[in-house]
């Protein structure tokens, strides 16, 4: 049956980027993936995300998400311990919303799953990717600023950043990129992060 995933994130690159990143997931049985940022440039807490789930959840009661996830930059931080900072007290936040959480994480940046697929990336810039270590894309240091080296003269945007994601394929970058492979993880099929609303 097919599900309707609302996925939590930090801003408006990935409101714009991850539905281009995961649009291959409708063929699996996602109905559709939902991106909901905070408003206002707004840091994405955990009190933030009980906000943003339950306003998605009471906004269409007859026909709710399926389940949600939340995606966090961990900024090469231990990724447990981020997430567990997240979950703090979430679940008490929302209650009588009756939908699995499910927590998944960009190693450094949602940028450094961009190098994951070196080959569409460079054919994308129209450059070499320099010094960059494509093939281990979570260890990348600062993937947001290389991307923006690599850009030269243009200005790294959250628009340039879905005609980057859109370039690529999705299979290349969860074969390299082990965050980028738990968040499709989490959005397909619930294996991840747990905790129950």
């Amino acid at each position: 049956m097919p599900k309707h995933v609302v996925v939590i994130a930090s801003g408006e690159t990935e409101r714009r980027a991850l539905p281009r990143l995961v649009r291959f997931l409708s063929e699996g049985g996602v109905l559709g993936v939902d991106i909901r940022i905070p408003p206002r440039n707004r840091a994405l807490s955990g009190d933030m995300a009980a906000r943003l789930i339950k306003a998605a959840w009471y906004e269409n009661l007859h026909a709710p998400p399926d389940k949600f996830v939340v995606l966090v930059d961990v900024d090469r931080a231990a990724p447990d311990r981020v997430l567990d900072r997240m979950r703090a007290g979430l679940a008490q936040r929302l209650r009588g919303v009756d939908a699995e959480v499910l927590y998944a994480y960009a190693q450094a940046h949602l940028e450094a799953w961009y190098f994951a697929d070196a080959d569409n990336l460079r054919s994308r810039l129209g450059r070499d990717l320099g010094h960059v270590d494509a093939s281990r894309p979570d260890e990348i240091d600062n993937p947001k600023l290389q991307l923006r080296n690599l850009l030269g003269d243009r200005v790294y945007t959250a628009r340039i950043s879905a005609e980057i994601a859109g370039a690529l394929d999705a299979a290349t970058i969860a074969r390299r990129s082990p965050s980028f492979s738990g968040f499709v993880q989490a959005v397909e099929n619930g294996s991840g992060h747990r905790s129950r609303a």
